[in-house]
């Protein structure tokens, strides 16, 4: 390997190191009672992720979901699946580095998320249940966005 030059930016590098599952939860209060009525489910999805740095240029990345699933007034079930990464981020810094961090290794998560739900709520002999996709890079640019036009002070109309 070659030293860097003084003044030169150093190389990006951006590698899946390791996936993992981090937590999971399982509930189905209400079974074996709920089985017997009428299947008429309302979902609430939450999503969030989160990221540390656990040694300089390695990132923890963690994609949690939390399923709650009524039927009617009973919680049918309540599935939480925490997902995480390690990622080696190196010479990237600012928005870049927030949008690879909440953008680029939600999305290389995601599919481990959306198997993990499926597979605990088919354990509890529910009907098959697939989180619908989600394009975080999307998210995280129209996030980006909106904070930007809130930060920008509204122009006065002029008379």
């Amino acid at each position: 390997m070659t030293e860097q030059a003084a003044g030169q930016q150093p190389q990006q590098q951006f590698q899946l190191q390791r996936i993992y599952l981090k937590d999971l939860s399982y509930e189905a209060p209400k079974t074996p009672l709920l089985f017997k009525e009428n299947w008429k489910p309302d979902v609430n999805l939450e999503m969030n992720n989160a990221s540390s740095e656990v040694e300089p240029g390695i990132y923890e990345v963690v994609l949690k979901a939390t399923v709650t699933v009524k039927n009617g007034e009973n919680v049918a079930f309540i599935a939480e699946v925490a997902q995480a990464g390690l990622f080696l981020l190196q010479g990237v810094e600012g928005i870049q580095k927030e949008a690879i961090l909440k953008g680029v290794c939600a999305n290389i998560l995601f599919p481990y998320v959306r198997e993990t739900v499926s597979d605990v709520v088919a354990r509890g002999t529910f009907p098959q249940f697939l989180l619908q996709p989600i394009n975080f890079e999307a998210a995280f640019a129209e996030n980006l966005r909106k904070q930007q036009e809130k930060a920008q002070p509204e122009e006065q109309p002029t008379h």
